[in-house]
């Protein structure tokens, strides 16, 4: 998806900056354009110079509504039509509970924080569970969980990576035979797609599970 909008708009930005790795831009669309031209709202962690703000409100449409978080004051200057900005850090319960009280329909959220593991996991449990039923849930830049100085190492205990990885156990919680309990994480959420340097949670109401047989094999199977 070399051609597709977001990788376009990323190479001819002149306006404000914007920093991404190049690879991202494929799974954004991957997963993304179902909501183009939606009445969506969108949440991003971490606004920096707005370019992001603005490519994704290129992207979805003039119907979405883009919001942003960031701990510097400054970044409310990038608002604009169908944007707005919150000033705070994204593991402060209190912000998140405003945040979802004026939106209570979001559906996406994009962490593009502070990459940290205490901040990363934080977000994760205050917001998952209130994201709209059909919504998606990205985590980027998670290549810091390996990194000591984000509070990360390989295979370390409680890096977002490797609660990510315990998500896939929980996510297939109904085959364990009673080993893990059904939660709601099992019961809200389809898929968890594992990329260079970013996680994608696909949230989508799961209901009782079927094994069907439509055509008999030539055996008589």
């Amino acid at each position: 998806m070399k051609n597709g909008f977001l990788h376009k708009y990323f190479l001819n930005n002149s306006s404000k900056r914007l920093h991404k790795w190049i690879h991202y831009f494929d799974i954004y669309e991957r997963h993304l354009s179902r909501f183009r031209g939606k009445s969506i709202v969108m949440l991003e962690i971490g606004v920096n110079g707005g370019g992001s703000l603005d490519m994704w409100r290129a992207y979805l449409g003039d119907k979405a509504t883009i919001i942003g978080i960031d701990i510097n004051p400054d970044c409310k200057q990038y608002e604009s039509e169908g944007i707005e900005i919150f000033i705070g850090s994204q593991d402060d319960p209190n912000l998140i509970e405003e945040i979802f009280k004026k939106y209570p329909t979001i559906s996406i959220v994009l962490d593009d924080g502070s990459h940290k593991m205490h901040h990363m996991n934080s977000s994760f449990e205050l917001m998952y569970e209130n994201l709209d039923i059909n919504g998606v849930y990205i985590v980027e830049d998670t290549h810091t969980c390996y990194w000591p100085n984000f509070g990360g190492g390989l295979r370390q205990k409680d890096t977002f990576i490797e609660k990510a990885k315990d998500k896939v156990d929980e996510l297939n919680a109904v085959h364990t035979k009673a080993k893990m309990a059904v939660s709601r994480f099992t019961k809200s959420t389809d898929s968890i797609c594992f990329y260079d340097s970013m996680i994608v949670f696909e949230r989508r109401p799961q209901g009782h599970r079927l094994a069907l047989i439509t055509k008999q094999m030539p055996d008589g199977s």
